[in-house]
């Protein structure tokens, strides 16, 4: 738990707030990660993940939390182009398990549910449930929104899918727990920052370890990229991320996304980033913070 008056990463140019910034709706699960992450933190929400980059960038609020790939699903779309281009530095990760609720009205039962709405995301991800219970699919524009509009329609026959806190928020009862298909559905974010936090290193025990992101694109020359992650290999760097994608829709344009175990200072880290730099015509340090535990208690069957 990090305090907004002395955390660093997060002091100077604007007094502290106290506040972490969302994209959603009250209820929403980015709003589920920022209660996890910072729980002494207040959460605003935020229409776009633009607002929610511009709410930490103008002061309004300290932090953002943004969500940027899930186990199911993938990466979030744009994410990985709002980052570079962001001005704002990643300080922590942190991970939240999809776990999806059916929501209705107070007093109704499960059998009287004939219409659950969600986002299509969600929708897709409770299929077998749905089908079991005869249960048709409306489409809202997002989890907590639907949950919302659950609450505002007074409709006995109409539920919602979205997370249990939004059914808190909105005053509407869970008929049904957990019902996603996929026990393992896992959404990884990030916390971001006007400043960078360099300043932590692992315990002695080892724990904490540090990654470090960073966004890079190749010179133009043969084999370029293969002679880029060389050097990580040679020093024993592990990659736990790489991903590439268009600039500005051009295809001969490619910018690529990588995390890595390690701090930038550490000698074998340091090393594979200068022979990194050599084949490289821009590279970017997007941040460098403790890893989740959640990455340690994982077993394959849950990756």
């Amino acid at each position: 738990m990090t305090d907004p008056v002395t955390d660093p990463a997060i002091s100077a140019d604007f007094p502290a707030t106290g506040r972490i910034a969302f994209q959603g709706e009250p209820g929403a699960y980015s709003h589920e990660a920022c209660r996890g992450a910072r729980p002494d933190m207040q959460a605003l929400p935020c229409a776009t993940f633009e607002d929610t980059v511009e709410a930490c960038r103008s002061g309004a609020a300290d932090l953002a939390m943004l969500p940027v790939e899930n186990s199911t699903y993938g990466r979030v779309a744009d994410i990985h182009h709002l980052l570079p281009e962001s001005g704002l530095h990643i300080v922590d990760e942190t991970f939240v398990r999809v776990h999806i609720s059916l929501l209705g009205l107070p007093g109704v039962r499960l059998d009287e549910i004939t219409q659950a709405m969600s986002h299509t995301v969600l929708l897709g991800q409770c299929r077998d449930f749905l089908r079991r219970h005869d249960i048709r699919t409306v489409t809202g524009a997002d989890t907590a929104g639907s949950a919302a509009h659950v609450a505002r329609a007074g409709q006995r026959h109409l539920g919602a899918l979205a997370s249990p806190l939004a059914g808190e928020i909105y005053g509407l009862d869970r008929l049904a727990d957990e019902i996603e298909d996929r026990q393992n559905n896992t959404t990884r974010f990030l916390i971001m920052s006007r400043r960078p936090d360099h300043s932590r290193r692992p315990d002695r025990e080892g724990r904490d370890r540090m990654l470090t992101s960073f966004v890079f694109r190749v010179r133009n020359i043969p084999a370029a990229l293969y002679k880029a992650m060389g050097g990580f290999a040679t020093n024993g760097v592990n990659m736990t991320k790489l991903e590439s994608y268009m600039v500005n829709g051009v295809f001969t344009a490619t910018q690529f996304y990588a995390d890595i175990e390690g701090h930038p200072e550490d000698p074998p880290v340091a090393r594979a980033l200068e022979e990194l730099r050599y084949f490289t015509s821009t590279l970017t340090i997007l941040g460098v913070y403790p890893a989740d535990p959640l990455r340690t208690r994982q077993t394959p069957a849950e990756g």
